[in-house]
């Protein structure tokens, strides 16, 4: 594989001096993106997008085409796991995400078992290695997953919830039996990351999406020693470079600690917390990641610009930062103001590191 041009997002994860403070952006490939509607429009589905390792080579790397970005991010989906899992993964028009057999049966979640991800998951590994070498050592490509309490919340759901009820209810009757569940996730996340890194992904990040639904006391005892669990099975080093991974908990500010203490060399933000304070908080024990509320992106320029330099200005001129969204980039997103916050990122992040 060739030399990495920009490795600028890999020394900012481990907390190394950088001339600026490098960006990307989650779901930087997708449906605001004119262009990846068209390529959306030629797979047929969404899932024949994500299952075919050649267009998900050319959606990945279109935003990189229009921006300069620090990194590119594989294109696929948290819920691939599960769909490997025989859970019968399909898009409904209007619905989002749905599985045809969501586990309700105790006899469903006891043979429950992981997937080997270079069979049912063969695909996503020849999506990186093709990915990989179109990037040419340009920048770095990031591998992902859900979390094991967010693919959990999917499983037992079925879908998208608005108040997680079922999943709920079993972790207050049956938490041996969603612990059996998590475990057997936990175990699938971790083999799936590792093959992802061998096949060539430079960082990963672990999408704790749903685990800001959790009270303090089940967010302890159902999603984060879990997140630990998968942090502590990955590969640390590959081809004699680290492997840096990133931890993300939508709504997970009041255990930003917590979360940083779990091995993972960093945190992802939402926008609900101000980074300044998030940094003196962890201190330089983790990089963060964020934190951009994505509405923002809806604004004039100007304000586009102010707000990025505010996060910017919080964090201050210290190792350790990635600039991104506090979550994923609207489908209605203007692609100019992305634009805009590009060079407002880089411009600005070089002026604070004493730059021109």
């Amino acid at each position: 594989m060739s030399r990495l041009q920009n490795d600028t997002f890999l020394r900012a994860l481990l907390r190394q001096p950088t001339d600026y403070t490098p960006l990307w952006m989650m779901r930087q490939a997708g449906r605001y993106l004119p262009e990846y509607c068209e390529t959306r429009r030629r797979a047929g589905s969404f899932l024949n997008l994500c299952k075919s390792p050649a267009l998900a080579c050319e959606v990945t790397l279109q935003p990189l085409a229009r921006y300069d970005l620090d990194a590119a991010i594989l294109f696929s989906d948290i819920l691939t796991v599960p769909d490997a899992m025989g859970l019968g993964l399909y898009f409904a028009e209007g619905e989002g995400p749905r599985f045809e057999r969501p586990l309700r049966d105790e006899w469903e979640i006891r043979n429950l078992v992981a997937p080997d991800p270079h069979a049912e998951l063969q695909y996503v590994m020849d999506a990186v290695a093709e990915i990989r070498r179109a990037l040419g050592g340009s920048v770095p490509l990031i591998g992902f997953s859900g979390s094991p309490w967010t693919l959990a919340c999917y499983m037992v759901e079925g879908g998208s919830s608005d108040d997680y009820r079922r999943i709920k209810t079993m972790a207050y009757t049956r938490p041996d039996l969603l612990h059996h569940v998590l475990r057997v996730t936990a175990d699938s996340v971790v083999a799936y990351l590792n093959a992802q890194i061998e096949s060539g992904v430079q960082a990963v990040m672990v999408f704790d999406s749903w685990g800001g639904v959790l009270s303090e006391a089940a967010y302890r005892e159902f999603s984060l020693p879990y997140l630990e669990r998968v942090v502590a099975g990955l590969i640390r080093e590959r081809d004699g470079e680290r492997v840096p991974s990133i931890v993300f908990t939508k709504g997970g500010g009041l255990w930003l600690e917590s979360i940083a203490a779990i091995g993972c060399d960093a945190v992802g933000l939402d926008w609900t917390m101000d980074i300044g304070r998030a940094r003196a908080l962890v201190g330089d024990k983790v990089a963060l990641q964020g934190n951009l509320d994505p509405a923002i992106l809806f604004a004039p320029p100007e304000v586009i610009a102010t707000e990025a330099k505010r996060v910017l200005d919080a964090f201050g001129p210290h190792p350790g930062h990635v600039f991104n969204l506090g979550h994923g980039i609207s489908q209605f997103t203007p692609p100019e103001a992305v634009s805009v916050l590009v060079d407002t990122v880089h411009q600005h992040s070089r002026k604070l590191r004493g730059g021109r």
